[in-house]
């Protein structure tokens, strides 16, 4: 075990090596132009706020009075030349829901998801690449078996994941890429006590660490200038993440899908789709499967988040 954990991090070091050795070579080729005259980059920024408030007083028909509040936050810095392509992104995302004589209020959405990838053209769709990403979350999460307890399940940087990567990107238009990458590092963080102590997402009980290594697989389709005229204001962003762990379960794939779908209404007003399906066979659901209030089943679970909203967004 200690000369696997060894070479996990050999090949972590050198695929970070080499990642920095190419992002300081683009770095000290830019500091030689004149800003004026830096050709290639592109940035942007999006913030979207969905609001749904509902008030009920004598409703005959019944209800409940609620608040839902649902944050998204995008930004990127990407650069491309003849020869090269550097892709920056970060994604937040943080939702809340407050109902009536409901004793807590509850998150719906909560996400940190920074990426960078560094590519290299090696012949005309492909290129050499080299990606870092970094995930977690803002703040506590909680299991509610009813509306007046709660139970802590995950925090922040517990789960954290980082994850270096070293392969092949193919990139045969703009708005498609597939990258795939033999050599994967992948570090799980859990720095909750009392979680790390439960072995929660896949860690040894009482470590905050644990080391993979495996295969990478990375797909990511955007794309919002399609023709047909009825689809002119839609933008569609779908990423599939794929990661086989060589050491240990190489056959359990750890699925991570994100979907976005934004229909423009006009410049500030949109209707988007948001949806999230993960599969990560280390990671323990408890479950009250008879609705009695006692969990009696725990294991791994397809999970899946789906948030639709009105909202608006602004654009820089």
């Amino acid at each position: 075990m200690t000369k696997k954990i060894l070479s996990l991090q050999f090949i972590m070091l050198l695929a970070a090596i080499t990642a920095f050795g190419q992002l300081k070579e683009t770095t000290e080729k830019l500091k030689s132009f004149q800003p004026d005259t830096i050709k290639g980059w592109k940035k942007g920024i999006a913030l979207g706020i969905n609001v749904n408030q509902t008030s009920l007083t004598n409703w005959a028909a019944g209800g409940q009075s609620s608040f839902a509040l649902n944050s998204v936050f995008s930004g990127f810095i990407n650069y491309k030349s003849p020869n090269a392509s550097w892709v920056n992104t970060i994604d937040l995302g943080y939702g809340i829901l407050s109902q009536e004589d409901v004793k807590y209020i509850k998150k719906t959405d909560d996400k940190i998801d920074v990426l960078s990838k560094f590519g290299r053209k090696a012949s005309k769709n492909f290129y050499y690449a080299a990606l870092l990403n970094f995930k977690t979350q803002f703040s506590t999460g909680y299991n509610y078996p009813n509306d007046s307890t709660r139970t802590k399940i995950s925090n922040f940087f517990a789960p954290a994941y980082l994850v270096g990567a070293v392969g092949m990107d193919y990139k045969p238009n703009d708005y498609l890429s597939a990258f795939y990458a033999p050599l994967t590092g992948k570090v799980t963080f859990v720095t909750d006590t009392m979680l790390s102590n439960a072995g929660a997402f896949g860690v040894e009980k009482g470590k905050q660490i644990k080391n993979e290594f495996g295969g990478y697989l990375r797909i990511v389709f955007s794309k919002n200038d399609f023709k047909p005229e009825w689809l002119k204001n839609l933008t569609l962003t779908s990423k599939l993440d794929l990661f086989s762990n060589y050491l240990e379960n190489p056959q359990n794939i750890v699925v991570n899908w994100e979907t976005l779908v934004i229909m423009k209404v006009n410049q500030y007003i949109n209707v988007n789709l948001n949806t999230q399906l993960i599969y990560d066979d280390k990671v323990k659901i408890a479950k009250d499967t008879n609705h009695d209030g006692i969990i009696d089943s725990n294991g791994p679970r397809v999970q899946f988040k789906e948030i639709f909203g009105v909202g608006i967004t602004f654009k820089l």
